[in-house]
C-alpha cells in the first residue's frame, strides 16, 4: 500500500511540472505587463518632448521673421536719411539735369539774335536753378515719404513688438532731412531764395 505505482508517479511529475510551467508564464506575463506599464508611463514625458521641440521651432521661426522685419526697417530708415542729406547737398542727376537746362537755355539765346539781359539770365541761370530745385525737392518728398512709412511699420505689423531705438532715430534723421530739403527746393523754384538777379 505505501509503494507508488508507476503511473502515480508520473501523474505527480506530470502535475509538478504543469505547475512549474504556469508559474514561468505567469512571470513572463506580469514582466511584459511591467514593460508596458514602463512604456506607458514614459509616453507623455515623450509627447511632451515634442511639444517643447514644436514651441522652440515656433519661437526660431517667429525670431527669424522679426530679424527680417527689422532689417528691412533699418534699411528703409538708412534709406531715407540719406535721401534727405542728398536733397540737401545736391545729386548727380540734378546737376546734369541743370547743366543740360543750361546749354539748352544757351542754344535758344544763340539761334534767336541778341535776346534781352533778362532773357538770357532766365535762360542760362533761373531755368538750370529751378531743375536743381526740383530734382532736389523730389528727393526730399522721397526722403520724407520713406522715413514716415518706416515710423509707422509697426503700427500695421505686431504693435507688441516694440522697434529698435536706432531705427526710429535714424527714420526721424530722414523725415527732418526730408522736411527742410522739401522747403528749400520750394523756396529755391520759387525764387524766393538765390532768386534771380536784376538786370536793370
Amino acid at each position: 500500500m505505501g509503494t507508488k505505482t508507476a503511473d502515480e508517479a508520473g501523474a505527480e511529475t506530470g502535475a509538478e511540472t504543469g505547475a512549474e510551467t504556469k508559474t514561468d508564464e505567469e512571470k513572463v506575463d506580469v514582466t511584459k505587463t511591467d514593460a508596458t506599464d514602463e512604456v506607458t508611463a514614459e509616453a507623455p514625458g515623450a509627447e511632451e518632448d515634442a511639444d517643447d521641440a514644436e514651441e522652440f521651432l515656433a519661437e526660431d521661426g517667429a525670431a527669424a521673421a522679426d530679424a527680417s522685419v527689422g532689417v528691412g526697417q533699418g534699411a528703409g530708415a538708412v534709406v531715407s536719411a540719406a535721401l534727405g542729406f542728398v536733397s540737401l547737398t545736391g545729386s548727380w542727376i540734378g546737376t546734369v539735369a541743370a547743366q543740360r537746362e543750361s546749354i539748352l537755355g544757351q542754344m535758344e539765346s544763340s539761334s534767336s539774335g541778341t535776346p534781352s539781359v533778362a532773357v538770357q539770365l532766365k535762360d542760362t541761370y533761373g531755368d538750370p536753378w529751378q531743375t536743381t530745385a526740383l530734382w532736389a525737392g523730389l528727393f526730399a518728398l522721397t526722403a520724407l515719404v520713406v522715413g514716415v512709412v518706416v515710423l509707422a511699420r509697426p503700427a500695421f505689423g505686431s504693435p507688441a513688438r516694440p522697434q529698435a531705438a536706432w531705427i526710429k532715430s535714424v527714420s526721424w534723421a530722414g523725415v527732418a532731412l526730408g522736411v527742410i530739403g522739401l522747403l528749400l527746393a520750394v523756396l529755391k523754384y520759387t525764387d524766393a531764395l538765390l532768386g534771380l538777379p536784376s538786370a536793370g
